[in-house]
């Protein structure tokens, strides 16, 4: 049997849990020693044959790590409390600049420990004597080292306890910082990995920062090849629903330093939520947003691997993708001891298959093919993408529109789901309860996506997305190589500068029948730069013809966009002059993905009446402004754009 034990008093109850398993999901050695563990007043060290890890106690702080002959992978020129850390931003109510807090514990205890496994717990508790110091909250972190495996797994559970004070949970996430003099080389995906700047090359004279801190000019790197380079962190983030593993390689000797993480149940805001993974530091993160009084982040698994010959450091990522599969097809991890993670057996399932109705398209019902269905707290339709407080739990529908949700944590929770090739979102009226065991069959469920008449025309594609529009080339003073005829050319810095290049005297129109969007539409509504630095709105046209206006009717123009950052549409039609647009949006949306080098944030779905009074026949124009101009920042990215005659016309 297991030794339980515990050096600390009245604490969350944690020193509780059955016997650990003997098994490793995430081993790859094969190793005789058993898992030891060894504490003192300032460290607790956790062996198992493979590797070494060290953390401070009672703060819980990752202070070393020793594999493959390398005393300490993490960043030895910093602090021990600025290695590997978990950390939250908060901020109490009514203030909106966040309170940046790395979480130290103050308690430490011995969860498990035999010769299979050692789970270990730093514990910080909250009392009203802290209120306006820290977080309203009770923070576990734990630590869990599994016999025969090349790695350590983190999670942390946070708790809000009725009538403690409110806050806003901002950010709360695990990084950690490896050794700058081994680790340049950083991979993400197949198409995303290359050998990076060092730390010092961002700072002054090496380093000349761009329009923000996180853009800078790479003007005397200490790796000649680099200059002339823009880094810029924000350049290497990732769809959740691709953010399984990345990390850093050492080529002396040849380590990987690999984050995986199996699920993105803790994370918010759905699948296309973008976030943070590896950037200069060497750094990597795991994200999780949000506001929540009780909820397990995690856990997630950082994996070592390394290779004879490290030549090729793409062997070392393909190593860690079967890894992550590995971790992927062990979820949920049934070795995590706390009671708030819930194992497969406390779990449910639901299934179903999601068709979709568009008669103006076809008379019979189509198969949901790739469509997102997912569960999240309940709400409106479309409300999972701001919803931070709960768990969420995706698919991809099958070609026929089946789909299959497993290992959902037991609660209430809303079906959503949005199509690929339509536009608006779904979502199931009933609220699903899901017990322990459960396994729902919801049977064909019909999604009628927004529809009154038949098309007239349409500019782009519905998919969340502004990357079939026109991406120009990036300046040739502000490159990152890496995407250069890359899928990804999104991720450069400065587009918002080359608009007004590309429109010097007039903003865009785009005329139905001749303009092709993927060339002639640009792929974000950005304000036009002025020679004294100031900035103007923009308002761009759409020309179209119309043979003939049913009289006495309303016709209907949908506009999706795939990002708002403090931006305000206003739309007029066949007169931009009119003191109040015919329709506006008000000030709308903080996605930031322009400067953030992203080509999407929150989806918005506006569905506008037009009286045919508006309209005539022959030349039609649609104005399209941004009425915002404070900064380069401010500005839209559209998904799609439709307008549908009356019905039967």
């Amino acid at each position: 049997m297991g030794k339980l034990s515990c050096n600390c008093k009245n604490l969350l109850p944690c020193c509780m849990g059955p016997p650990a398993t003997a098994s490793s999901p995430g081993g790859t050695v094969d190793a005789t020693a058993g898992v030891k563990v060894k504490v003192s007043d300032r460290y607790v060290e956790i062996k198992n044959d493979i590797f070494e890890l060290t953390l401070s106690n009672p703060d819980g702080i990752v202070t070393g790590v020793r594999y493959n002959g390398v005393d300490n992978l993490m960043e030895i020129l910093n602090k021990e409390d600025n290695r590997g850390y978990w950390d939250i931003v908060w901020n109490p109510p009514g203030e909106r600049t966040g309170i940046f807090d790395v979480i130290k514990g103050t308690k430490f205890c011995i969860i498990y420990h035999d010769e299979n496994q050692a789970e270990v717990s730093f514990t910080r508790t909250w009392d009203p004597s802290l209120e306006g110091k820290a977080v309203p909250l009770n923070i576990d972190k734990r630590f869990i080292v599994l016999r025969g495996s090349s790695g350590f797994y983190t999670y942390g559970i946070y708790e809000h306890k009725e009538g403690w004070p409110d806050f806003g949970l901002g950010e709360t996430r695990v990084a950690f910082k490896l050794r700058k003099d081994k680790f340049h080389y950083m991979a993400l995906a197949d198409n995303r990995q290359r050998i990076m700047p060092m730390p010092d090359d961002r700072l002054p004279p090496r380093g000349q920062q761009l329009a923000y801190p996180e853009a800078v000019l790479l003007v005397d790197p200490i790796n000649p090849a680099l200059r002339g380079d823009v880094d810029d962190k924000y350049q290497y983030s990732c769809e959740d629903q691709y953010n399984n593993v990345h990390g850093w390689i050492s080529s002396d000797p040849p380590i990987g330093f690999w984050q995986i993480t199996p699920s993105d149940e803790f994370r918010t805001g759905g699948p296309l939520k973008q976030n943070l993974t590896s950037h200069v530091g060497p750094t990597m993160l795991a994200f999780t947003n949000g506001e929540y009084w009780k909820k397990v982040h995690g856990p997630v698994f950082m994996y070592f691997n390394s290779s004879w010959d490290g030549s090729d450091p793409t062997m070392l990522w393909e190593d860690a993708k079967v890894q992550m599969m590995i971790e992927k097809e062990s979820w949920p991890y049934s070795f995590a001891l706390s009671e708030d993670f819930q194992k497969t057996e406390q779990r449910g399932f639901v299934s179903g298959r999601l068709l979709v109705r568009d008669r103006y398209i076809d008379n019979e019902e189509l198969y949901a093919s790739g469509a997102y269905v997912g569960l999240a707290l309940p709400g409106e339709a479309g409300s999972w993408q701001r919803e931070c407080k709960g768990y969420q739990f995706w698919c991809r529908a099958d070609d026929d529109g089946s789909f299959y949700i497993r290992n959902i944590v037991t609660g209430n929770y809303n079906l959503y789901a949005w199509v690929p090739g339509f536009i608006g979102d779904y979502k199931l009226d009933a609220t699903l309860t899901i017990a322990s065991g459960d396994d729902i069959y919801l049977g064909d469920l019909v999604y009628e996506p927004p529809r009154d008449g038949p098309t007239i025309w349409e500019i782009g594609v519905p998919d969340r997305s502004a990357a079939e529009f026109y991406v120009p080339d990036p300046n040739p003073n502000y490159v990152n190589r890496l995407y250069i005829n890359h899928p990804d050319r999104f991720r450069q810095y400065g587009f918002w500068e080359r608009y007004a290049e590309l429109y010097p005297d007039r903003d865009l129109v785009y005329t139905i029948g001749q303009s092709n969007y993927s060339t002639d539409w640009f792929y974000a509504q950005v304000n036009r730069r002025t020679d004294q630095n100031t900035y103007l709105p923009t308002t761009w046209q759409i020309k179209f013809n119309l043979d003939r206006v049913t009289p006495n009717s309303t016709y209907k123009f949908r506009v999706a966009l795939a990002s708002s950052a403090l931006a305000e549409l206003q739309v007029f039609f066949n007169d931009q002059n009119r003191s109040v647009p015919h329709f506006g949006t008000a000030l709308i949306g903080r996605d930031n993905a322009i400067a953030r080098q992203g080509i999407h944030g929150l989806y918005w779905l506006f569905n506008i009446d037009v009286d045919s009074a508006w309209l005539a026949q022959g030349v039609n124009t649609i104005c399209l402004k941004q009425a915002r101009s404070q900064s380069p920042f401010q500005g839209l990215m559209y998904d799609y754009l439709r307008l549908e005659g009356p019905c039967g016309c």
